[in-house]
Parts: structure tokens; sequence; C-alpha cells
């Protein structure tokens, strides 16, 4: 049986931004099916495709870099596989890497993600002030509705600046929880600017090194992986191969 593994990084952008995590997922089902490539289905008596996104992306979040690994069920050349799949692509979508993932390796697992957001002048202010109490204080925890133990969000948050009208910050993954970006707009009392029109975008996904590989065909090598939590945090679904 041929099960060849492939990694694909896109961008996923514009009108796209505001289709669902699930409906992320049939679209790349359809567009390995119109490119006349044969995905590996799972066993059992509802058999899916082998694939997988690492870490859903939230509902109205855009991306510089998403993460999607599969199977293909035949041998495909890069090249090829990057052209068939590059001609299906509707817009919104960009492949940015694609690679052929050599016998044992892992799956991609998330170190860090990076988000930024364009902050109007008018609100700087108050985003510095807002910056200034988040770091001064040792922990700022956050509830969930879902959940029982509160989260700490300074506890993931690696960074947060505010440079040339643009708020950046970065997340640490975690195993057992995760940190929504919007969690972290609503610490600092920005969270309304994206309801203006003020669209928040993932520009960054580091994977951890042993899950890392050289890109045969790379333009924006940047890179990411979630847990179920994560996913069904950021309004997704979780791995479907779990």
């Amino acid at each position: 049986m041929i099960r060849q593994r492939v990694r694909v990084r896109f961008r996923k952008e514009g009108d796209l931004r505001l289709i669902s995590h699930r409906d992320l997922v049939r679209t790349w089902e359809r567009l390995f099916r119109r490119a006349g490539l044969r995905l590996s289905l799972s066993e059992g008596f509802h058999p899916k495709a082998r694939m997988s996104f690492p870490s859903a992306l939230g509902l109205g979040i855009a991306s510089l870099d998403e993460v999607l690994e599969c199977e293909l069920a035949e041998h495909v050349p890069t090249a090829e596989l990057r052209a068939r799949l590059a001609a299906q692509l509707p817009p919104g979508l960009a492949l940015t890497a694609l690679d052929l993932l050599p016998p044992g390796q892992r799956k991609a697992r998330i170190q860090r993600t990076v988000y930024q957001l364009p902050v109007p002048e008018s609100r700087r202010a108050a985003l510095e002030a807002s910056l200034a109490r988040l770091r001064a204080a040792p922990q700022h925890w956050i509830a969930r509705t879902a959940r029982q133990a509160p989260i700490d969000v300074k506890a993931l948050l690696e960074h947060c600046d505010y440079r040339d009208g643009v708020l950046t910050f970065g997340l640490r993954a975690d195993p057992q929880v995760g940190v929504r970006p919007r969690e972290v707009l609503e610490a600092l009392d920005v969270a309304d600017l994206e309801q203006q029109g003020l669209g928040l975008t993932r520009t960054a996904v580091e994977l951890t090194p042993d899950s890392q590989v050289n890109s045969s065909v790379e333009e924006n090598p940047v890179y990411e992986e979630g847990n179920a939590d994560q996913c069904v945090a950021a309004g997704g679904m979780p791995n479907r191969d779990h």
C-alpha cells in the first residue's frame, strides 16, 4: 500500500478568512480530487481522508502561513504535485511551500505562532497603557465558560509589541491548553477593533525542530501544531486522524 506523506504550507486570505475550519477541510479534499490526486483513507466503517491541520484557525482570522499534512495513495513528484494543486486553488488560497516527507518524519508540532493587528493612532496611548499594565502584572487570568480552571495568558505570551501602528504578539504552544489570540486582544482592550474592520492576521507559525523539514519548494519559510483543545478554542475541528 502506497502512503506518501505530504506537508503543505499555504496562505488563507481575503474572503476565505470568513469560512470555518470544517469548510476549509472540505475545500482541500475537493482540491485534491479535482487535481486528480488520490488521498489515503482511514480504516473502519466510515473511511476519512488522511488529512490533518495541526492548528485550526479561528473564523475571521487571515493567515500568511497555514499547515496541512496528508497522505497520498500514489507517488507524485513534488513539482507535478505543486502544479496540479496550484491549478485548482480558489482566490484567497496560495501555496507557499510543499514537501514530500521522508518515512518516519513526525507530524507537525507547533512551537509558537505570531499574530498582527493594525491599531489606529487614536488608540495608541490607551494601547501602550494596557501593554504596560500587562507587562507589569505577574499573571493575567481569564475564565472560559466550558473550562473550570482559569488560564494565565501571560504564561504563554512570549512577546507583545506595538510599532508603526501594528500590534504584534507571539504565543507559545502548550500541549495542555492554548491561549486564543483574541484573548490577548481582550487583555489589551482592543478586541473591538476587529468589529471596526481591522483584521487579525496570523503571520508566522514555527514548528518544533523535530518536525521541520528542508523544503524543496519554498517561498515563505515560516512554520504550526495544536492539540484538540487548541483547535476547539480556535473555533475549529481537531486533527481528523484522532
